[in-house]
């Protein structure tokens, strides 16, 4: 079945300017994936109501490019995306990266049913979506990263995600401004590894991705 693609023109271009000035490489075939996303939620959002963003140019921007702008800072095999929402950032980073395996997870029915319909409908084999809290996901394999976009604190992500990793695994939090107030309630146990400020096209506000692992030097309390 073909990709139902947006109607408007002119939004494969925006989105393809600004996959060019992150610096990613891109397919044909992932970009008609990208934008028949976009297409799935702008369809979804008038009744599901997914994001406060009606303007297709401005989810191209706000969500689709943000997502996008980790993706060099991306690591592991096996990934989940906590509070995933509409599916942001799992769902472009499946799109734009095949050979890893992405797990979506919220607690919010209405959301993990377009979630459902979004990995059928773009055939996304190396997606899975998960409706339940996240102390409720006991997942038989450990992640080797967690990824947030609009989850919580860092130090919430920190504290209700640690059983989802493994011991070399990482934390992915992406941000707004510098979290500094929030990394300072980051308990003893983790250490911030990096900090990387993002650029998103036509995106004027600051974003960052803090990165975040068990710190290995911290003493035993056994």
């Amino acid at each position: 079945m073909p990709l139902k693609l947006p109607v408007e023109p002119h939004l494969a271009p925006i989105l393809e300017a600004g996959m060019q000035e992150i610096g990613v490489e891109y397919s044909a075939e992932q970009r008609d994936k990208l934008l028949a996303y976009l297409q799935l939620l702008i369809t979804w959002n008038k009744a599901y109501n997914l994001t406060a963003i009606r303007d297709p140019g401005q989810m191209i921007r706000l969500h689709l490019l943000d997502s996008l702008a980790v993706l060099p800072h991306v690591v592991g095999k096996r990934l989940i995306d906590v509070g995933t929402g509409a599916g942001l950032p799992g769902i472009p980073l499946a799109i734009m990266c095949p050979d890893r395996d992405f797990t979506l997870l919220d607690s919010n029915g209405k959301k993990t049913r377009f979630l459902f319909q979004a990995r059928c409908d773009l055939g996304l084999n190396n997606l899975r979506e998960i409706s339940a809290r996240v102390e409720e996901h006991q997942p038989q394999v450990a992640y080797d990263a967690v990824l947030s976009r609009a989850f919580t604190s860092v130090a919430g992500m920190v504290d209700k995600c640690s059983h989802l990793l493994g011991p070399e695994a990482v934390f992915l939090a992406m941000k707004g401004k510098f979290p500094q107030s929030e990394l300072s309630e980051v308990g003893k146990d983790y250490k911030v590894d990096a900090s990387h400020t993002l650029q998103v096209p036509g995106v004027d506000g600051e974003r960052h991705l803090i990165v975040i692992s068990r710190d290995s030097t911290t003493p035993s309390t056994e």
